[in-house]
């Protein structure tokens, strides 16, 4: 089974603490992963962003969700309690202690932004629109960044196939150098764009010194599916210019029997298709720029640590 929405960890937590003692987070991850029945793999199951685990993340924010209900207590950082409210709960019966359950306090539904007067679990504000549904916080606006990439992603690609072979290869030696191959622009505009077959193929020095050298071929397929013959072509090359690595570039796709064929021999040949293409530019900032910045700041506990 998968981790389930954040919801479905409240009445479990309340049924937890109904024995009035205090509870450490830690306590109750410990807890709840044996009342609900989850693996190991479960609970290794990662938010979008990797840095938490889903499990730990959603009963994190169960919590926060039933102390600004009044139905937990926080006795101090990180450890919590019933409170009445949150016996009384119990003592309903609920089958699920859900966000539209909790909008019946006031002190949620300011915290909520929500309009309980619409008699749904439709949130109305943006941080109800955010928090509404399966996700955590974190995971609505990870998910949400992850759309947004992939679509710029899409967009980057797609505008590139439709770019001119000059300006492909201007872009190409643009790509590299940020990359840190090929020393300047200028030294790697000198080196790479030798054939001009609506692309650039080239020989570009690896680091700023040109220690070693990379043999470069891009090519601005648009459909087709880059297959063995090319890149084997491409791997014969090598040879002829003395090198030993070398990494080819397309807008497209490359079969698997490419792939394959380029982990069995001896030349080192890194294969880059349309998709990683469009992945590099964003994390290279070619051909991008920042719309718009967001801090997400959390709680300094050291600051509230007594000397």
């Amino acid at each position: 089974m998968a981790v389930p929405d954040f919801q479905s960890f409240m009445l479990p937590i309340l049924k937890v603490t109904a024995d009035g003692k205090e509870y450490s987070l830690v306590e109750l991850r410990e807890r709840l992963s044996g009342l609900m029945g989850l693996s190991d793999a479960d609970l290794e199951e990662k938010i979008p962003s990797g840095i938490q685990s889903k499990y730990s993340n959603r009963v994190y924010w169960s919590t926060v969700y039933l102390s600004k209900a009044g139905a937990l207590s926080r006795v101090r950082r990180g450890v919590v309690a019933i409170t009445d409210r949150g016996r009384q709960l119990l003592a309903q019966n609920h089958p699920k202690i859900t966000v539209k359950l909790l909008r019946q306090f006031p002190e949620f539904t300011e915290f909520y932004k929500g309009d309980s007067s619409e008699g749904t679990d439709e949130p109305a504000s943006p941080l109800a629109k955010v928090t509404h549904g399966v996700e955590t916080p974190e995971e609505r606006l990870e998910s949400s960044f992850k759309e947004l990439r992939a679509s710029l992603a899409s967009e980057l690609l797609d505008t590139v196939k439709k770019s001119t072979p000059a300006f492909f290869e201007d872009f190409v030696v643009k790509l590299l150098v940020a990359m840190g191959y090929g020393g300047s622009v200028e030294d790697a505009g000198r080196a790479v764009g030798k054939s001009g077959d609506d692309g650039i193929d080239g020989i570009i020095k690896e680091d700023k010194l040109g220690l070693d050298v990379v043999y470069v071929q891009a090519k601005k397929w648009t459909d087709t599916v880059v297959g063995r013959p090319v890149v084997q072509s491409f791997a014969g090359s090598l040879e002829g210019h003395r090198a030993r690595k070398g990494v080819m570039i397309t807008t497209s796709t490359f079969s698997q029997d490419a792939r394959d064929y380029v982990q069995r021999i001896e030349k080192k040949i890194v294969l880059i298709d349309g998709k990683q293409l469009a992945e590099l530019m964003i994390e290279y900032d070619v051909g991008v720029a920042v719309a718009k910045t967001y801090k997400l700041k959390k709680l300094d506990n050291d600051f509230f640590e007594p000397e």
